[in-house]
């Protein structure tokens, strides 16, 4: 198994949090979907700050901070499309 991905899950688990307690609210889909869209936003900002260069197993606080915007960004995105659509 691929440790690099397990602990984007991790950490996208604690950005989801973060991202919850960032952008506070009534989200949609509930806690279940806050906290995938954390996993899914530690996930997409793990694989994009790799990309970039950012982040790495040493860059704990980098690691959680991408994870964060990245889950802030779906978090936001996704409220956006439950409200059109409501």
């Amino acid at each position: 198994m691929d440790y690099d991905f397990l602990g984007w899950i991790v950490v996208g688990l604690i950005a989801g949090a973060l991202a919850k307690w960032i952008m506070p609210g009534k989200d949609p889909g509930g806690i279940i979907v806050t906290i995938l869209i954390g996993i899914a936003g530690g996930l997409i900002g793990g694989y994009i700050g790799s990309m970039l260069g950012f982040g790495g197993s040493n860059s704990n606080i980098i690691n959680v901070l991408i994870a964060t915007a990245g889950a802030i960004l779906l978090l936001w995105i996704y409220r956006m499309i439950k409200a059109r659509q409501a």
